[in-house]
């Protein structure tokens, strides 16, 4: 259940009235509920009842701060990859204890920043990076929590942009060369060793390779405790993918029970970094329809949303249902649903189904809560659409629409521009 409903043939959210808000807020924008996430939050955490765990919200799937506040108010941790999503989290009420350090490039600053916060744990990918990290916390006098993030060379079968869990991928250490950085993190002194990462992928839809991750996993665990190491954390990432046009991924118990079955009879805390099934279905992207356009070949509604709002479907040719915020009785057309980005690759939608919609229509791109805003860009010098988040029957703007002057805040025109040919300032 999602909340996004049609009453009397116009979508809602909750209880709001979308084309309301859109009266309100103009288009395009992204549009969240409230009782979604919540719901699907609890019911991923529900699902481990019985297993010591910790729920990490994934943040790169929307850190919109809104989200971040409420998903920390209900208990969960959080998973970052960057210093600024360590900032928001942060200012969002989530405690370092329960903040969990992923990602295959972190900087120095964003290393020292971490270890001043106190974090839960550093999820490493490289010699190097484990190297680096001992260092930094032995200028720091302090000591760095870690995992090693252990490649288990499982497949996904995702799209391979956003497959990580095989040996061609850029994440992650193989197995063999992680139990080399056990046994070299076990002589560092400013490091301690809590657990061990892996993160095959997301949007997956069956449980059977987080299964096999888990056995790759434990076994390695088991090779590090004869080798006298021992291991507190077992972080099993996320990955678990939504139905955007069919699919049927395991719904949390399902999952669960996969993971429950391998982990049942082992001490390790369970750490799980779930993102597009907490805020995928939880939000939609409204546009409004500037244009339609009939070619030789093929019939385009034009749209007030691109591929800078949302680049899914340009980059992985991800399928999002596009309904009508207000349903009509007219027939049903097949064309392209494209944006006014001076691309070729500009589409919300090929060969689609839709509404007879015109000029002034407005449409819901849905399955929209995750890899949306956080993806957005000023491509063409386009502003940045603003985010709304919808509670029963009232709703709030959490990011307001970007103005020209904000694009252009940080710029500057250096002074040897504003000089004349003689070198006098014009």
């Amino acid at each position: 259940m999602h909340h996004f409903n049609y009453k009397d043939d116009a979508l809602f959210c909750e209880n709001v009235s979308i084309k309301e808000i859109a009266e309100n807020v103009g288009t395009p924008f992204y549009l969240y509920s409230h009782a979604t996430i919540k719901r699907h939050f609890l019911i991923f955490d529900g699902a481990f009842d019985g297993v010591e765990r910790l729920i990490c919200y994934s943040a790169k799937a929307n850190s919109n701060l809104a989200i971040l506040t409420l998903l920390a108010g209900l208990g969960a941790g959080l998973d970052i990859v960057s210093g600024g999503e360590l900032y928001k989290g942060l200012k969002a009420g989530f405690p370092a204890s329960r903040i969990v350090y992923s990602g295959v490039g972190k900087r120095v600053d964003e290393i020292d920043f971490a270890l001043r916060e106190g974090i839960l744990m550093f999820n490493v990918e490289s010699l190097e990076e484990l190297a680096l990290i001992d260092m930094r916390a032995a200028l720091m006098d302090t000591v760095a929590p870690i995992a090693i993030r252990v490649n288990p060379d499982v497949d996904p079968k995702t799209h391979p942009y956003i497959s990580t869990g095989l040996k061609k991928n850029k994440f992650g250490i193989d197995t063999e060369t992680a139990i080399e950085a056990y046994e070299m993190a076990s002589t560092l002194q400013h490091v301690k060793i809590l657990g061990v990462d892996c993160h095959i992928g997301s949007q997956i839809s069956e449980a059977k390779p987080f299964e096999d991750a888990l056995g790759n996993i434990l076994s390695l665990v088991g090779d590090l405790r004869r080798k006298g190491i021992e291991i507190s954390y077992l972080d099993m990432g996320g990955g678990l993918g939504i139905s955007y046009q069919g699919e049927s991924p395991p719904e949390p118990n399902e999952y669960a029970g996969a993971i429950q079955k391998i982990l049942k009879p082992t001490e390790y805390k369970l750490i799980l970094e779930p993102g597009r099934v907490i805020v995928g279905n939880a939000g939609t992207l409204v546009t409004s329809v500037l244009y339609r356009k009939t070619g030789k070949n093929k019939e385009f509604v034009i749209t007030d949303a691109g591929m800078n709002d949302l680049i899914r479907p340009s980059l992985y040719q991800a399928f999002h249902a596009i309904q009508p915020v207000v349903k009509n009785e007219g027939k049903s057309i097949k064309a392209d649903v494209v944006g006014p980005i001076c691309e070729s690759g500009d589409f919300l939608a090929v060969d689609r189904d839709l509404a007879d919609v015109k000029n002034g229509d407005l449409l819901a791109v849905m399955s929209a809560g995750a890899y949306g805003f956080v993806m957005s860009s000023n491509y063409c010098s386009r502003p940045k659409v603003p985010e709304v988040m919808v509670k029963g029957d009232t709703y709030s703007v959490t990011n307001r629409r970007q103005s020209y002057e904000d694009m252009i805040r940080n710029e500057t025109i250096p002074g040897f521009l504003m000089e004349t040919e003689s070198g006098q300032t014009g």
